[in-house]
């Protein structure tokens, strides 16, 4: 049995906070600057991609919020994991989970340094990383209420961006303004002009674009009335995925044709560049850095909370489970920043690549977790629970969505250099998290059991 880990911590986001922390983690770098690249390289075909990695992320939602109503738990998954499959996994899924943020934090960093450059080309790209992730270690440490409304008010403009966006660009090819209108899906090459492999290629990255939306499972155990909080968030990404991501591809193959992008700029500063405002893209550039901020303020958040859990269970470093005055997890949320700061060594090295290189690694990370969430949900289910907010097509669902996780996985070697990178980091993964388990087993082996000590009197 797992500790019980939300010892500790203040309830203090309110349902305003969790609602816009849910759309945050569906609004990230991956659709600000990956969408750029992807509609280069794949064509008016990419929507499709987005569309089944939609499915697919409605499905993982659903199993979540089925599982955050049996019982809510900073731990999320983690606990999960140790629950309803073994100790095990809930090892291997909480260091997978810790791999997603690490990366996924290098490769926000590596967008904002990207960002700044469109503004400052001789300012030094890794010396904006260092400042950015300065930033939000500062705002982690200090406290959870301040994370949470600083990710409302990143959320906010995320959102305002978007939603300005859309109806720009639906004006715009509604009144044909400019090259505009829905004949860019089909006048330049066709829908499939580099042909449908591209497009299942694809799946990686946009898998990756929607990441971060499970977020909002690990705010439960600092959430006040999660059992009523929840299901309006875990519905309300799903809605918002739908709309923003996929509405907001469809119009960029539209407002634009797909040959306009290009890879390292941000498609949506592309579009108001091209609108010849002189401030839009600016604002724009400006949107898109806070959406990366926002990103890396998540990570080290969740992994704060992730590490702990597993501390407490003797599954990570000891030090992770460190709990400030603040009710900070300051231990791990260290841990994790110090992994960030490595990221901004690659991307010293590797500026180029850093951020797809750091998008295929992190897309492991988050398959393994979306594949928890639903397997653990297939478990709860067998075990004879009924929710009040069942997930649709259990158990079928749940199979189809593995299959597609796995799919995503298979077709990474055939991709990209960057992808193949990360595909054949998993034997390297699976032998370094089955090596820490054979040491943490024989380390539990060789310390005798310590007897349970009494729960706290509420009242001291």
């Amino acid at each position: 049995m797992r500790t019980e880990t939300d010892e500790g911590y203040r309830k203090d986001l309110g349902n305003r906070q969790v609602q816009m922390i849910a759309i945050g983690g569906a609004i990230g770098v991956g659709l600000f600057l990956g969408a750029g690249g992807r509609l280069a390289a794949t064509g008016p075909a990419l929507v499709l991609s987005y569309a089944a990695a939609g499915i697919a992320a409605f499905f993982v939602m659903r199993a979540l919020g089925e599982l955050v109503l049996y019982r809510p738990a900073s731990g999320s998954f983690v606990e999960y994991a140790g629950e309803f499959v073994g100790p095990w996994a809930a090892f291997a899924s909480g260091w997978m989970y810790w791999i997603n943020w690490a990366f996924t934090g290098i490769a926000e960093l590596t967008a904002i340094a990207l960002y700044v450059h469109y503004w400052a080309p001789a300012f030094p790209q890794w010396v904006t990383a260092l400042i950015a992730l300065s930033f939000v270690l500062v705002v982690n440490l200090l406290s959870v209420k301040l994370f949470g409304e600083l990710e409302f008010w990143f959320a906010m403009l995320k959102v305002l961006a978007i939603v300005t966006f859309l109806v720009v660009g639906l004006v715009l090819v509604v009144l044909s303004v400019g090259q505009a209108g829905p004949h860019n899906l089909v006048s330049h090459g066709g829908f499939f002009p580099t042909g449908f492999p591209l497009v299942l290629m694809s799946l990686q990255s946009v898998v990756f674009a929607y990441a971060s939306i499970e977020l909002v499972g690990i705010t439960a155990g600092e959430t006040a009335r999660p059992r009523e909080i929840m299901p309006k968030a875990v519905n309300g990404v799903v809605w918002r995925i739908a709309v923003f991501y996929v509405g907001s591809v469809v119009l960029l193959a539209m407002v634009l044709p797909w040959t306009a992008y290009e890879a390292g700029t941000s498609p949506f500063v592309t579009v108001f560049a091209g609108l010849g405002v002189p401030w839009a893209a600016d604002a724009m550039n400006l949107v898109v850095i806070t959406a990366a901020l926002s990103s890396c303020n998540s990570g080290l958040y969740a992994t704060g909370r992730i590490l702990r859990s597993m501390a407490r269970n003797g599954e990570a470093p000891r030090f992770t489970g460190t709990l400030s005055a603040r009710h900070v997890p300051i231990g791990g949320i260290v841990f994790t920043a110090a992994m960030f700061l490595g990221g901004v060594a690659l991307f010293y090295f590797l500026p180029l690549r850093a951020f797809n290189i750091a998008t295929a690694v992190a897309s492991l990370g988050v398959v393994t977790t979306w594949g928890t969430l639903v397997y653990c949900q297939l478990r709860l289910r067998r075990s004879g629970h009924r929710s009040s907010f069942p997930m649709p097509g259990t158990p079928y669902t749940n199979w189809l969505t593995l299959a597609f996780l796995a799919l995503v996985v298979l077709l990474m070697p055939f991709a990209d250099a960057d992808q193949r990178v990360a595909f054949f980091l998993v034997p390297v993964l699976i032998a370094g998290i089955a090596l820490g388990w054979t040491v943490l087993g024989r380390k539990r082996a060789a310390t005798p059991a310590q007897p349970a000590q009494p729960a706290a009197d509420p009242a001291e």
